[in-house]
């Protein structure tokens, strides 16, 4: 028997075997319940040839060439990625509304043995519950915000914290992007929809009623935005400030942005697009610094001229209370595992903004 379900809570999802999304490889990119596998019942060049036969041809004929690619497609599963699953195999699959695409899938998986589930209303089910989350309902979880200057390693700490069981929400992971001219990472980032996918996902699994630990970030991480429920309550939360003496934030970025300084390029390019009110002279004398390879001067330039002016401007107009301040006057792991222990004894006392 086929069932059906609108539940996709996390102990929900956790309950399947596998979340199987059977909409075109192009689909799945853009955006996937967290942990999906993509086992397309028609790939992207036969979805775009029987959608164009449709609407242009034969509807009929349409039909007949697509349910012939499914059946094969379909087969192709059962014999490859399904063809070790023994008969207990319990998955949850899904199309783009629950319909033809899901349904074809689930109707062999039936006759297979399989105690298969549906998704009622396909993956806009999933997309409809994010947006509610993250755009139209208050945000229910109770945030504190570490602050403070480029290179006060608050990526780091946020880590430290995480590693004694603190709850932690790393905007710059799920956004793949620290969140500066630099931060860019290998393989890009999501799309705003796989972001707030990613974000739906980590918030529903915190417990709402303990402090989550969330690095402060301007609306946007790269290209990303951060959605309305998440902003306002991070814009309500009290901040814990880190401050580090220049020197040690210096070495620290070196350290942290070791892949960039090693690729010139990358460098170069990130230099071009600083904003225009540093002088055209100023930004050669940038980039001939990188150039050269003298990256210390140019991260103590940049640190002093570009971010730190920046910080202050922005931190004059946030007026957020200030729960706490830490100074660590050494980046070194040692230095942010005392800070991270500070941070908990706060966090313990009632250091939150609840």
């Amino acid at each position: 028997m086929i069932r059906r379900t609108v539940d996709l809570s996390p102990q929900a999802r956790d309950g399947f075997d596998a979340i199987l999304d059977v909409r075109s490889p192009a689909e799945f990119a853009l955006d996937h319940i967290p942990g999906a596998i993509n086992l397309p019942v028609l790939d992207d060049d036969q979805r775009a040839a029987v959608g164009t036969e449709y609407v242009q041809g034969s509807k009929f004929l349409a039909r007949r060439t697509g349910a012939a690619m499914v059946a094969r497609n379909i087969a192709a599963h059962l014999e490859g990625p399904l063809g070790d699953r023994d008969g207990s195999f319990r998955p949850l699959v899904y199309c783009w509304r629950g319909g033809q695409r899901s349904g074809a899938m689930v109707t062999v998986m039936d006759q297979v043995g399989w105690p298969v589930t549906v998704l009622d209303g396909g993956y806009q089910t999933w997309r409809r519950q994010v947006k509610a989350a993250l755009y139209d309902e208050r945000l229910p979880h109770r945030l504190v915000l570490i602050d403070g200057p480029t290179g006060s390693g608050k990526t780091a700490l946020l880590h430290a914290l995480s590693a004694r069981r603190v709850q932690i929400l790393d905007l710059e992971a799920l956004a793949a992007h620290r969140g500066s001219l630099f931060g860019a990472m290998p393989g890009g980032q999501p799309s705003q929809k796989a972001f707030e996918t990613r974000l739906h996902d980590a918030l529903s699994r915190l417990d709402p009623a303990r402090p989550t630990v969330v690095e402060a970030e301007s609306s946007k991480i790269g290209a990303r935005v951060i959605p309305p429920s998440l902003w306002t309550a991070m814009a309500r939360a009290g901040v814990v400030e880190i401050e580090a003496p220049v020197e040690a934030r210096v070495d620290f970025t070196l350290r942290t942005y070791a892949a960039i300084a090693a690729d010139p390029e990358a460098l170069d390019r990130a230099l071009t697009r600083l904003p225009r009110h540093h002088a055209k002279t100023t930004i050669a004398e940038w980039r001939a610094l990188a150039a050269a390879g003298d990256l210390e001067p140019l991260v103590r330039q940049l640190i002093e001229a570009h971010y730190d002016p920046a910080y202050r401007r922005t931190g004059a107009v946030r007026g957020r209370a200030v729960l706490n301040r830490l100074t660590l006057p050494e980046l070194t792991p040692a230095g942010l595992e005392n800070a991270a222990g500070a941070l908990v004894s706060a966090l313990d006392a009632g250091a939150d903004p609840a």
